[in-house]
């Protein structure tokens, strides 16, 4: 077979000029799609993350953090010495007083590690699970703790870590986005929204931003033909217009004509790959109860069963937002719906890695974007800054162990204090990624996820 760019000038058709420049380009497009940025990676413990996110801010005092003094000062004014000079939100100025946990804690697998009791899956996987219980963050509101988690800054416009990963690392498969988003919503509080940009490529090249997958109907709208277009002749339109951004980038030299190709061409390879990733009709019914969910019903356990078939097929970045979290109100009735929507599910995601050998090289979180006071506001929580938990679990992360720990009311972090930066740097790290060599040229600065304050590798957590 002669190569698509051998050709007889005199009888080369306009057709087969498109196709053979389009396939031609489109392939090193797509090369370029899939290629890692410019720092060559150490040898990693990781290929790939799931993140749990947990939208609106979990109470750690009723999750990850058991707190007995607390209870003993419920409904006590909480000492000044605590809150004099502190942001707050919502609570400003306000009387403070305690509000105790509203559920008994629970020691739970060889390790004996203490969970609320509202979370017996969870529990029954804490040996596989490290809780830190000493993060902290800069921002109090919703909205910029969401992209300072995300993109390392509160500024609009900085690349996510999925991104950042995606550049550093490039993709393991050319018939899927390297970086995928999904959510649900939950019915157990105030579901603040989650903008597009916490997924945003922000100033890499587009090719790198996270591509959101709609939990109910078409996973990617219009992954389908339109009636009477059949795969060959979605063929030749891809081909037409990768032949178009192909002649718009010999004149203009715009790297997003390149991305464009590389975007159609994935697209087209989306078409097939896509309806057999959501497909669940050979999963057995035993996986299937393990989720707890038949698939398809836009839930937090069926985005859960998503990210392990995402995961098995190569991509690297995996985010599974669950917004319903902030429970200024009612904190109590809240954490039993929400807790109960996420459970199980968490816990058979982690099963469900560790029996097929994926565990071991995938790293897995679970947390949200700031905590909640030991204060009430009323029946309920306000955002809290100083003192929040996250589960870390794969990777080679030593189980049933915990790093970092608050004062006994749990407003303060105080021992082995995580920055959100810290959190960056070390998912980097197991991905082998060096988080100060990760840089990328942008207006005369080398920009990072970890931006210019210190950040430091956990290596208390990753052993």
């Amino acid at each position: 077979m002669s190569h698509p760019f051998q050709f007889d000038p005199l009888t080369l058709s306009r057709r087969t000029f498109l196709g053979g420049a389009a396939a031609g380009l489109g392939q090193a497009a797509l090369a370029s799609l899939n290629a890692p940025g410019p720092r060559a990676p150490r040898a990693p413990r990781a290929k790939r993350v799931i993140h749990l996110y947990m939208a609106g801010g979990p109470s750690h005092l009723e999750t990850f953090d058991e707190k007995p003094e607390l209870a003993k000062l419920d409904g006590e004014l909480i000492p000044a010495s605590f809150t004099k000079g502190e942001q707050l939100a919502q609570l400003q100025g306000q009387q403070l007083r305690c509000l105790g946990p509203r559920f008994p804690f629970k020691a739970f697998g060889q390790s004996g590690q203490r969970l609320c009791e509202l979370f017996p899956k969870l529990g029954s996987v804490v040996d596989d699970l490290c809780i830190v219980n000493s993060l902290q963050t800069d921002q109090i509101n919703h909205d910029p703790a969401h992209t300072l988690f995300n993109t390392g800054s509160t500024l609009a416009g900085r690349p996510s870590m999925g991104s950042w990963v995606h550049y550093g690392l490039g993709s393991l498969n050319e018939n899927l986005p390297a970086f995928v988003v999904l959510t649900s919503v939950g019915k157990g509080g105030q579901s603040q929204p989650i903008a597009a940009r916490q997924w945003h490529s922000g100033f890499l090249p587009s090719r790198f931003q996270g591509v959101e997958l709609r939990s109910v109907g078409d996973p990617v709208l219009y992954v389908g033909n339109p009636d009477g277009v059949d795969r060959e002749r979605q063929r030749d339109v891809v081909d037409a217009i990768g032949a178009l951004n192909a002649d718009q980038h010999r004149h203009s030299l715009d790297p997003e004509a390149l991305t464009r190709i590389a975007q159609y061409e994935l697209a087209f390879r989306m078409q097939a790959s896509v309806p057999e990733l959501v497909d669940l009709a050979n999963e057995p019914r035993e996986v299937l109860d393990l989720y707890g969910t038949e698939g398809g019903d836009g839930s937090f356990a069926s985005n859960c069963l998503l990210a392990r078939r995402l995961a098995e097929r190569g991509v690297r970045f995996i985010q599974v937002y669950h917004r319903g979290w902030d429970h200024h109100g009612a904190v109590k009735k809240s954490m039993e719906i929400t807790a109960r929507e996420v459970d199980q599910a968490a816990a058979a995601l982690l099963t469900d890695l560790k029996r097929r050998g994926l565990l071991e090289d995938t790293l897995v979180l679970f947390g949200g974007e700031f905590g909640r006071t030991p204060m009430g506001q009323g029946d309920g929580r306000d955002h809290h800054i100083k003192a929040f938990s996250y589960l870390m679990a794969g990777a080679g992360i030593p189980g049933g162990t915990r790093y970092g720990a608050t004062d006994p009311l749990g407003y303060n972090a105080v021992e082995n204090k995580v920055h959100v930066r810290d959190l960056h740097a070390t998912i980097l790290h197991l991905l082998g990624l060096d988080h100060e060599r990760l840089t990328y040229d942008f207006r005369g600065l080398d920009l990072r996820l970890t931006g210019v304050e210190a950040a430091r590798v956990l290596k208390g957590v990753i052993g």
